[in-house]
């Protein structure tokens, strides 16, 4: 597994419930180290080890924290650099699903050996969309879920997401968009601001 993936992993628990649970989860997965470094590669076992280490620690399952990652990743103010790459996607919360299948190619134009899930998305109805995530490494999709809920609530869109299961290595989430403009979005600015 990519050290990006593995890093993503160690800030959410760093920054959400501090450095002494961090070490906690080092321990509990028997890992030997404390820190990822981000551009090495890792055995993908470590990574599943320390999600479940996580999931042990924190006392709620695997797909929990699993979305909490999706949510921390484009919330949170240490990696607001993923939210605006993703904003990039579109004006609209549609127009985001939308760009979605080109996000594995996106994210690769930054870093060039990183492997996310094929995505596909399909609109099958009036603003009802189902998104399918495959990947050989089942769990994404619920990373997925939580990026979704963000991002529509940082675009003032109000959806109901449901994760379907994983067949195959394939996980769908169902979208169904309830209001396209239900609260006021987060704002956004194409270009980024020198602070």
């Amino acid at each position: 597994m990519h050290g990006l993936i593995n890093r993503a992993i160690q800030c959410f628990i760093r920054d959400s419930y501090g450095r002494d649970r961090w070490i906690e989860v080092t321990q509990i997965a028997e890992m030997g180290f404390t820190d990822f470094e981000a551009m090495l590669h890792y055995d993908d076992a470590l990574t599943w080890t320390v999600l479940d280490a996580a999931a042990r620690s924190l006392a709620v399952p695997r797909e929990t924290v699993l979305e909490d990652i999706g949510t921390y990743l484009v919330s949170h103010p240490n990696v607001e650099a993923l939210r605006r790459l993703l904003r990039f996607g579109g004006v609209s919360f549609v127009e985001f699903l939308h760009s979605l299948d080109e996000l594995p190619d996106r994210a690769r134009l930054a870093v060039d050996d990183l492997d996310l899930p094929r995505m596909e998305l399909r609109e099958y109805g009036l603003n009802a969309f189902s998104l399918t995530c495959e990947s050989g490494h089942e769990g994404f999709g619920h990373v997925m879920m939580g990026i979704l809920r963000t991002l529509a609530d940082d675009y003032g869109a109000l959806v109901f997401l449901e994760h379907q299961g994983i067949t195959n290595g394939r996980e769908v989430i169902e979208i169904t968009l309830i209001e396209t403009a239900f609260a006021e979005g987060r704002s956004f600015d194409l270009g980024a601001r020198a602070g």
